[in-house]
């Protein structure tokens, strides 16, 4: 029997493979967007949808909610700000804190039935021991990840005090077709002008956005799910220059090898900052995209496989070959 669910973020890119998977099973789909929002990505890959509107950052948000939220049965709270850059810092504590906690408290006037919150690995920031499991604590290192621990808190908090079914996933590493986040790293390969950072000896964990939609199905459906924490990621990890050979054997190209020492590049990235943001200038380098070459990202998942039953299904080089094909069609690399 068809279900009725809400998916916040629902034009984003992880927002439109939840839906995608939702329609898929036969749930009828509410794609929360803004007025505003572009919706290209639903409509190209022909996802039949219910648009219902609204503005995670608007103060009175869940006020106007009740249509909207009539007879769902779940809520997929995907919607974030990610790292975006000239917007006041309060911008991403209204959307990831004060949104969400107005969708929480609408949910629970609307007696919906499980609320399925998307956080990031990124509020644990490095990982000093990988890999990590969902047990290590806090760390965030940049704005987002700072207003996305909040969030988290909130929701966790709002679940414990309210008895109320909800759940916590944490995407980690997604790429895939649609994917833009990557591009650069695909560009550079492609192109030949990439140049690795340092030793390329750190970790990296990447994961599929169908296997992370499936993932977050898994914890809108499980009974085990109820009031816990999930890591969803791939199978398994691997060092920066490992993951660089495997783009470019996906690309068909060869493996670009030469490298620069990092620190007078993250040095670079912390004068470009310093002296661009008191003038409202966008920096030309920031030291987070140089933290992409020295920090650790590896995770254990376990957790995932045992009370979800999750399993990822797309093995790291067919997915890369996968968003590699994606870029050429959109004449992208």
């Amino acid at each position: 029997m068809s279900r009725t669910v809400l998916v916040t973020g629902a034009n984003g890119f992880t927002g439109s493979y939840v839906c995608k998977h939702l329609v898929q099973r036969g749930d009828h789909v509410r794609a929360l967007v803004r007025k505003t929002s572009k919706l290209d990505v639903l409509k190209d890959k022909n996802i039949a949808v219910e648009y219902v509107y609204g503005d995670l950052a608007d103060a009175a948000f869940g006020a106007n909610l009740g249509p909207a939220l009539k007879g769902v049965e779940t809520i997929y709270h995907v919607a974030a700000v990610y790292r975006t850059e000239g917007v006041p810092r309060k911008y991403f504590w209204d959307v990831h804190v004060e949104g969400t906690r107005q969708l929480l408290e609408a949910a629970q006037r609307a007696n919906v039935s499980r609320f399925v919150h998307c956080s990031t690995v990124g509020v644990q920031g490095e990982i000093k021991n990988p890999p990590a499991t969902e047990e290590v604590p806090y760390a965030p290192g940049d704005v987002y990840q700072e207003s996305k621990v909040d969030g988290e808190k909130l929701a966790r908090r709002f679940f414990q005090e309210h008895n109320f079914p909800g759940v916590v996933v944490r995407p980690v590493g997604i790429y895939g077709p649609g994917d833009t986040r990557f591009l650069k790293l695909f560009k550079f390969v492609y192109n030949g002008k990439f140049r690795m950072l340092g030793s390329g000896k750190v970790l990296y964990h990447m994961t599929h956005v169908d296997d992370l939609a499936r993932g977050i199905l898994l914890a809108g459906e499980k009974k085990e799910a109820l009031g816990e924490v999930f890591t969803i990621g791939g199978e398994g990890y691997l060092t920066l220059a490992e993951l660089v050979q495997r783009v470019a054997a996906a690309l068909n190209v060869p493996v670009p090898r030469k490298s620069f020492p990092v620190w007078p590049v993250w040095f670079a990235g912390l004068l470009c900052e310093m002296l661009c943001r008191p003038f409202g200038i966008e920096p030309p380098l920031y030291r987070r995209r140089v933290e992409f070459f020295i920090k650790d990202r590896a995770f254990d998942i376990s957790k995932a496989k045992w009370l979800l039953g999750y399993q990822p299904q797309v093995d790291l080089d067919t997915g890369l070959r996968q968003t590699g094909e994606w870029y050429r069609q959109h004449n992208l690399l």
